[in-house]
């Protein structure tokens, strides 16, 4: 998954991971121009998931 991937999709994913973690913020899932590894490490601590587990749900969405 590359930046442009998750950029252009970040809203619809974000409204899909919303779904499935309700307990996700809007501050969880703010995507910041060169901060890509930055949110996903938050994720990764908030969800309790490995990095390819996160890629994975992500993927899934």
């Amino acid at each position: 998954m590359n930046t442009t991937e998750l950029k252009g999709n970040w809203n619809e994913q974000k409204g899909k991971l919303k779904q499935k973690f309700a307990f996700l913020t809007e501050n969880d899932l703010l995507f910041e121009e060169g901060k890509k590894d930055e949110m996903l490490g938050k994720l990764q601590i908030t969800l309790g998931k490995t990095k390819e587990q996160l890629h994975s749900i992500i993927e899934a969405l």
